[in-house]
């Protein structure tokens, strides 16, 4: 299977460093403009389907980027609740776990959130939970990181 990871576009709330958690936050046009050029970026790409959080910033992030495209787009609701860093890692490797067996031979982009970015990164590149070593592992608004699982 093939992962396309990416978080969403940028909001206002990125922009002054707010954790946005649950707040339901749209995108800035900024951030539209950020998933217009993931959509460009992508288009030549081969993508079955498109798992997205339910929050607006991420919905509408996919939605651009499936724009012109029969791309299905699932809305996962598993990223609602708050939750501790172990339990975080315990919830992606979980998810990991199923849309591998699930998509095999399929690629998926999945749109997300800067945290559970940081939780995927760290578990598909061998990364120790440490926070000092995470907090590095951040992806940018509307960033790609591509992995073989």
């Amino acid at each position: 299977m093939r992962l396309l990871l990416t978080r969403h576009g940028q909001t206002d709330w990125n922009i002054v460093g707010k954790i946005q958690g649950q707040t339901d936050i749209e995108l800035n046009e900024t951030g539209i403009k950020q998933a217009e050029e993931t959509r460009e970026k992508l288009a030549k790409e081969k993508i079955d389907v498109i798992i997205s959080s339910p929050q607006k910033r991420a919905k509408r992030t996919a939605e651009i980027i499936a724009r012109g495209r029969k791309i299905p787009i699932i809305i996962d609701k598993q990223y609602e609740d708050a939750e501790s860093v172990g339990e975080l890692f315990t919830r992606v490797q979980r998810f990991l776990e199923k849309i591998k067996e699930e998509y095999k031979d399929r690629t998926v982009l999945l749109v997300t959130h800067g945290g559970v970015c940081v939780a995927i990164r760290a578990t598909l590149e061998g990364i120790p939970k440490g926070m000092e070593v995470l907090r590095g592992l951040g992806l940018e608004n509307c960033e790609v990181k591509e992995y073989e699982l």
